[in-house]
């Protein structure tokens, strides 16, 4: 974070790292700023004039200095005036980092760690934050088109040792959801959920492991405090900083689904680990099976699971593929090229229904994650702390919004 004084840091304004997508709105094609880390909670939308002035926003250009960068580029003189107006409105939506963005940051810090359990951050955004709202939601996945039905047929005959459940939002990926946890209640046992979470946000090391239980509006998730002390322990603490938990979604959604089909129903217990990028192996030419981090992590989880006396199932929290200009392609998405997007997945998913992690990291390698799978190590994880898992696909589907230029992929599938 910034250690400028607050004056310097606005006469020489450096924006947050952001995400920036082309967007049409109203037939004008504009730049939209969003911060995937959530603490600037609402987009900025930036005709070309406003583009050209954030871009030079780097904490090295004066105000100036964009100044007399605008006037050399446009051949007009910018009110001194506004352009401080343009830096107090950005700091204000906290998307400069600036002191007052520092102590802004710090006390969420403080606030999370204070805090015995995990808020339901996402609430009223991504899912219905009403108690009966959300469980009529959730049912109406089930019963959806897609969906796979409200008839449980319970089968004993063979434990559900993982899952593979989307994180994408429910109102997109919702039916998905139900075919995945469909799977868990046809396969009952397990009491002690393992979910691999992707975490879209920098964390300080690879895992990141939180004891907080998991609230929702269906009631409190509570977390196998235990499991988690003795993993801890093994790696001495390593994994302890689990403030990016605080705003990411891929457990959170999982433990609104768990909550919905087993809670008031049976004990049971989370152990919510998320995972960081594998990109930094790949791209140095090396395996997933060769990286300390990762060995360590999986040794320690298998070990914590032969300990344990109960069932144990873990769970990926994981999306696909991610396409099209709204994540950096030049182009797209089209219906063609979705049907290559799917041909590859569908690949990529064989690998994972037959065990094969290192195969699935492979693939991601081969072509430098082109399709940015951003569930992979999560999927990945899964596979390695299951001995021999066999997977069977439930569904694939495709969300796409062809004129926005964005699609993410994504799948239900059952590991036995």
């Amino acid at each position: 974070m910034s250690s400028m004084p607050e004056k310097d840091t606005l006469k020489h304004p450096r924006i947050r790292p952001v995400e920036a997508f082309p967007v049409n709105m109203n037939n004008q094609d504009l730049i939209c700023l969003r911060d995937p880390e959530g603490f600037a909670e609402q987009p900025v939308f930036l005709n070309q004039t406003l583009l050209f002035l954030v871009s030079r926003m780097d904490g090295n250009h004066s105000l100036r200095d964009i100044q007399a960068d605008f006037y050399r580029a446009a051949g007009e003189i910018l009110p001194i005036e506004e352009l401080e107006g343009l830096v107090r409105q950005l700091d204000e939506q906290r998307y400069l980092d600036s002191p007052g963005f520092e102590s802004f940051y710090q006390s969420l810090i403080k606030e999370f760690r204070n805090s015995p359990r995990r808020p339901a951050h996402h609430a009223g955004s991504a899912y219905e934050k009403n108690r009966e709202g959300l469980k009529s939601q959730i049912r109406g996945f089930f019963d959806s088109p897609e969906g796979p039905g409200n008839h449980f047929l319970p089968d004993h005959s063979k434990a559900l040792r993982g899952l593979i459940a989307p994180h994408i939002d429910f109102l997109r990926g919702g039916p998905t959801y139900a075919h995945a946890y469909k799977a868990l209640v046809e396969h009952p046992g397990a009491d002690t959920f393992i979910v691999f979470g992707t975490c879209h946000t920098s964390m300080p090391q690879r895992f990141s492991i939180t004891g907080k239980d998991f609230e929702t509006p269906l009631g409190t998730v509570k977390t196998d405090k235990d499991f988690v002390a003795r993993l801890s322990d093994k790696h001495r603490g390593q994994y302890s900083d689990d403030f990016c938990h605080r705003m990411e979604h891929s457990i959170e959604f999982q433990a609104v689904c768990l909550q919905y089909l087993l809670g008031g129903k049976q004990d049971f217990r989370i152990i919510p680990i998320l995972i960081g990028s594998f990109h930094d192996i790949h791209s140095e030419g090396k395996t997933a099976a060769e990286n300390p981090e990762i060995q360590a992590m999986v040794q320690t989880v298998r070990e914590t699971i032969r300990e344990t006396a109960g069932n144990v199932c873990i769970i990926a929290g994981a999306d696909l593929a991610h396409v099209g200009q709204r994540f950096g392609d030049a182009s797209g998405p089209t219906e063609h090229s979705l049907r290559e997007v799917e041909r590859e997945d569908r690949a990529f998913l064989d690998l994972a229904a037959a065990g094969n992690a290192e195969g699935l990291f492979q693939s991601i390698a081969a072509d430098n994650d082109r399709r940015r799978v951003c569930g992979y190590p999560s999927i990945y994880m899964t596979l390695r702390c299951i001995d021999q898992p066999d997977g069977k696909l439930l569904q694939y589907r495709q969300w796409s919004d062809l004129s926005g230029g964005a699609a993410v992929t994504y799948a239900a599938m059952a590991i036995y």
